[in-house]
């Protein structure tokens, strides 16, 4: 407190325009202070209003606060109130308050006409709400207590009103206005009206107008700082567009709002620079309408300068000022404690001028408390202002200070607040010396010394003298100069994944006297350090980051003199967040448009994105890859398969990874069409012998393209002129029956649904069921050595499916009793068997037999023959008929014979010349004759003696031996069966003779043939020998000879 004494001044009260819920305590503010304590009363209407004599009001203690309980007729006390603070020194008084009553009266109980409409045209329902105070907020619903939807057809006007631009026959229903009371939290309910629309004309066509505000132009006044609605709401069919300009330009919507469709703009706080002509345009293809709204921006007084409070001693000049403006500008009336100036007792010192009080060589008379109220029609400004005159000895105000702190290099604040009357001299000096003023120093008038760069020689104590003629006070102050605080490390700007561990240096230097701390702030608040956030000395260290620790970092290292701080941006790297709003647009067969908004890349660009999709409705949430895209396409045509429900979902990548999959899209299916796909593996297998069964794998799902698939079976015989068969079926596989045994056929399988039929598969060769084979061919018992069997054989002459082995059984001839029957098993490439004899009298039985994977087929059964000690090899075939032929250079006997002085060998060799000679006989007469072989007897007889000629050397003559044994033989016949003789003798060599199929042997063109693995020998068969015709005939030594 400056003096024990000071005029009242009004530190708090209500508002100008004060309304209060009469059901509660009504309670008008004010408080003042003075000294002495000021005394309270107050004023309404104009005059005194005795609040003492009122059971129903009060003031509060040591207070002006009046509380009003209105328990009976509130409405009584509405009016206009006014506080007034009185002390000896003066009188304030506060400003007018308007005090009003909330009310929520009640809409007549009126009955309401329905209202008429042909559909088509305009329609306004009136709302008219109670007006207030305060002003109720207003809604429509409809007779279901739904909110009426609102449009560019269809909304709410400022004053309530429900407007139609044009009415739909589906409007005809009952419409409720409703206003809410917000003080006492009341929705009060208009009696609803009915809406019927007529649909006896046709809706044509209309050209703008407006419903609201009507004509072409208006105009709308509104105050400086207050809200500012500018609204245009046209009918029309089709409905109209609305659209703004001010002053013919287009509309900076910098500070205001366009809502409810661009039918109203909004100006929170209108100011002097929204004044203009606001044109809005409602446009339709019909027409257009324009509308013109001039706007004048008018302003209730407001403060320029203040008038403030006066402390003065005697003597001395001063003024009050109480500038104002406004639009129009305010008028200016002072009043002293409450009075009219022009009313109270004139001083020849003041001098009133306008909006200025001016003072000189001030009085105690001129104490007082001193109002201002600037005014126009839109408002009024009320301020209380004292001037209080006092003679005092100086003095140095509280607080005093005793010690200032200042960092080097800044400017140094001596504070020495005095006071006196009159006005005491001042004076500044260090140690006691000299005044200081000038230079570095300044002595402001309030006593604070100035120091602008400090330095460290200004260190200490400094004294304040404040004197007049009434007396004298001083203070001491002592002044330390400290270094600044510098930073030494800033953090650096960092860019780091997410997960890792950053460390934000921030090192300081300081002066060693004071203390210093260390705070960081993020994005402009403090940090609270902990968990993953921790110091180490200056440093910030942030552990594990995340997304949400991207900001900027400020370092701030803190003095109790001074602070320096130092910025860095932390960016945290991650994969990008998940593509939103996913839409599907141009559907077609086999194709759709997606289209989705892409997520935050989290600082790594988006390098694709890749569309994933779900198709299995018994699976759900079984995501397949469809396709990647580039990252910078939002909207891609994915290629699909017909007639297949799809979901889809999108998800981002980037340099650190895939995002989140994105919420799914909704279901599209796509159209039909004929199955693509051919179906795979497909067989052809045998499961009987007659039949056939061709399978194949059935299409997945996604691979139908249409409803109700089915497969088309196709075969025919492999290599045949037949026609195509083909049968449908719905399983993955088809029986054929009454078909030929191993038959090949040709195969082919097609998908069809009811779209169509796909393609066809290539054609395959599946195979009729298998039977148990035939015996095996040319079954052949050989001699090689002594001691050794040589059996082979062929595969069978119908073998009835694929030969999967052969099963020989042999055991001796005699075999006595007990003695095991030997069997071998042979994979099917193998057709030959060893067997070592015990001595050379032992003869064996073998049976023998193929087999498929039916079975077992048809056995074999052949004896060996007796074998002598010459080289003799038997050939037993399956018609039991025996050829022999003497090799004189084989001979596997032990004993060596000399065949010269064998006599069977003369005889042998006699009987040979003597058929050659009968032969030239024959030809010669022959020739005589004509000299040609009858053609018969080639037809006949054939000439070759082989036609099938084993792998080994071995003739099979069976067929000739058979037509030989049926007819009779001619004399070509025998002289073709010696034509070959001279290649035994000539070529023999010890080797295997290859023949041709005429009889001669090859030897005398290819020379002579490498020896085979198996080396064929000529042998003779016992069992054959017995029961052949052969073995009786007289040809029988001429065939052996052959």
């Amino acid at each position: 407190m400056i003096n024990d004494l000071q005029p009242p001044t009004i530190i708090k009260q209500s508002l100008k325009d004060h309304v209060v819920d009469p059901r509660d305590n009504m309670v008008i503010e004010c408080e003042a202070k003075g000294t002495p304590y000021p005394i309270f009363s107050w004023r309404r209407n104009g005059k005194y209003f005795n609040v003492a004599r009122d059971p129903q009001a009060s003031m509060r203690r040591r207070s002006g606060t009046l509380d009003i309980y209105a328990w009976a007729d509130p409405e009584a006390y509405e009016g206009e109130y006014q506080c007034v603070a009185t002390n000896e020194y003066g009188t304030a008084y506060s400003n007018k308050i308007n005090l009003r009553m909330s009310r929520a009266p009640l809409w007549p109980r009126e009955v309401l006409e329905p209202v008429t409409v042909s559909v088509g045209l305009p329609l306004v329902l009136d709302c008219s709400p109670p007006p207030g105070p305060p002003k109720p907020e207003t809604y429509w619903m409809s007779k279901f207590m739904l909110p009426i939807k609102q449009d560019r057809r269809v909304s709410m006007g400022v004053n309530g009103d429900l407007y139609f631009s044009n009415v739909y026959v589906n409007d005809s229903t009952d419409y409720c206005c409703n206003a809410r009371f917000p003080y006492k939290n009341i929705i009060q309910q208009k009696m609803p009206i009915t809406v019927r629309v007529l649909t006896t004309r046709m809706v044509s066509e209309a050209a703008p107008t407006f419903l609201s505000p009507a004509g072409r132009s208006s105009s709308q006044t509104v105050l400086q700082g207050e809200e500012l609605l500018l609204e245009c709401i046209a009918a029309g069919v089709p409905t109209p567009v609305i659209t703004w300009t001010k002053d013919g330009e287009e509309l900076d919507t910098t500070n205001m709002k366009v809502k409810n469709y661009n039918k109203l703009l909004q100006i929170p706080k209108a100011t002097l620079e929204d004044s203009g002509e606001y044109t809005c345009t409602a446009t339709n293809k019909i027409g257009y309408l324009e509308h013109t709204i001039t706007v004048r921006i008018k302003a209730a007084p407001f403060w320029l300068e203040k008038p403030s409070n006066l402390v003065l001693a005697p003597e001395e000049n001063a003024r009050l000022v109480c500038r104002s403006d406004g639009i129009p500008r305010p008028s200016i009336r002072w009043f002293i404690n409450g009075d009219t100036i022009e009313d109270a007792t004139p001083v020849p010192n003041r001098e009133v001028s306008g909006d200025t009080i001016t003072f000189r060589s001030v009085t105690v008379a001129n104490t007082g408390v001193y109002q201002c109220n600037a005014s126009n029609q839109y408002g009024y400004l009320f301020a209380n202002a004292y001037i209080n005159v006092l003679h005092a000895m100086p003095r140095i105000l509280r607080p005093r200070t005793d010690l200032v702190k200042v960092i080097e290099g800044r400017r140094a604040w001596l504070d020495c607040r005095y006071f006196g009357s009159p006005v005491p001299d001042l004076r500044w000096s260090k140690s006691g010396l000299g005044n200081l003023e000038g230079n570095r120093f300044k002595v402001h008038s309030n006593g604070t010394l100035q120091i602008r760069g400090a330095r460290m020689d200004d260190q200490g104590t400094y004294e304040c003298i404040v004197s007049n003629v009434a007396g004298r006070d001083e203070n001491k102050v002592k002044l330390e100069v400290k270094e600044s605080t510098k930073i030494l490390k800033r953090p650096d700007n960092m860019r780091v994944l997410r997960g890792t561990d950053v460390r934000l240096e921030c090192k300081a230097q300081h002066d060693p006297t004071v203390a210093v701390t260390t705070t960081w702030l993020k994005n402009k608040q403090f940090l609270i350090i902990g968990w993953r956030l921790s110091l180490d000395e200056s440093t910030l260290v942030i552990t594990n980051v995340n997304r949400g620790d991207e900001g900027n970092y400020t370092c701030i290292i803190k003095t109790e003199l001074d602070k320096n701080t130092a910025s860095a941006r932390l960016v945290v790297m991650d994969r990008p967040d998940p593509p939103t709003n996913l839409q599907l647009s141009d559907p077609f067969e086999r194709s759709v448009r997606l289209t989705w908004t892409p997520g935050d890349s989290n600082h790594s660009p988006i390098k694709e994105y890749l569309v994933q999709y779900d198709d299995d409705d018994w699976l759900p949430f079984k995501w397949r890859n469809l396709s990647t895209y580039p990252g910078n396409l939002n909207s891609v045509i994915l290629q699909l398969s017909p007639f297949i429900i799809y979901e889809f979902r999108v998800i981002a990548i980037n340099d650190i990874g895939m995002s989140k999959p994105s919420r799914s899209s909704a279901n599209f299916q796509t159209g039909g069409a004929p199955p693509d796909a051919i179906p795979k593996n497909i067989q052809g297998v045998g499961t009987w012998r007659n039949n056939m069964m061709i399978s194949w794998e059935a299409l997945n799902n996604r691979e139908w393209n249409g409803p109700h698939l089915k497969y088309l079976v196709w075969w025919k015989r492999k290599e045949s002129r037949e026609e195509w068969k083909n049968a449908t079926t719905w399983w993955c596989k088809y029986y054929i029956y009454d078909t030929d045994t191993f038959t090949p056929y040709e195969i082919k399988v097609q998908a069809v649904n009811d779209f169509g039929m796909g393609p066809e598969s290539p054609v395959i060769i599946g195979y009729s069921g298998e039977d148990p084979p035939s015996a095996p061919r040319s079954f052949r018992i050989q001699q090689r050595h002594l001691d050794t069997i040589w059996v082979d054989w062929d595969t069978p002459a119908e073998p009835n499916g694929i030969v999967t082995g052969y099963i020989l059984k042999y055991q001796t001839v005699n075999a006595t009793q007990g003695e095991e029957l030997r069997v071998e098993e042979f994979p099917p490439n193998t057709t030959s068997f060893a067997v070592r004899r015990y001595d050379r009298y032992t003869r064996y039985r073998f049976t023998i037999a193929a087999q498929t994977r039916i079975g077992v087929g048809e056995w074999y059964t052949e004896e060996s023959p007796h074998y002598t000690t010459e080289g003799i090899t038997l050939q037993v075939n399956h018609s039991t008929q025996l050829q022999a032929i003497k090799h004189p250079h084989i001979s596997y006997a032990r004993e060596q014979v000399d065949l010269s002085t064998q006599g069977w060998v003369i005889g042998v060799m006699c009987a040979v010349a003597l058929f050659v000679l009968i032969l030239l006989v024959v030809c010669f007469i022959k020739r005589s004759r004509g000299g040609k072989y009858p053609v018969r007897d080639k037809k006949e007889v054939t000439l070759e003696p082989v036609d099938d000629k084993d792998q080994e050397g071995s003739f099979d003559y069976r067929e000739e031996e058979t037509k030989v044994g049926r007819g009779q033989t001619t004399v070509d016949t025998m002289m073709k069966r010696t034509d070959s003789d001279d290649s035994l003798v000539d070529y023999g060599d010890g080797q295997e003779i290859e023949f041709n199929e005429d009889g001669s042997f090859i030897g005398q063109y290819t020379g002579h043939k490498e020896r085979d693995d198996r080396d064929t020998e000529f042998s003779e068969s016992r069992s054959q020998e017995a029961h052949s015709p052969m073995a009786h005939s007289p040809m029988s030594p001429i065939y052996s000879f052959a």
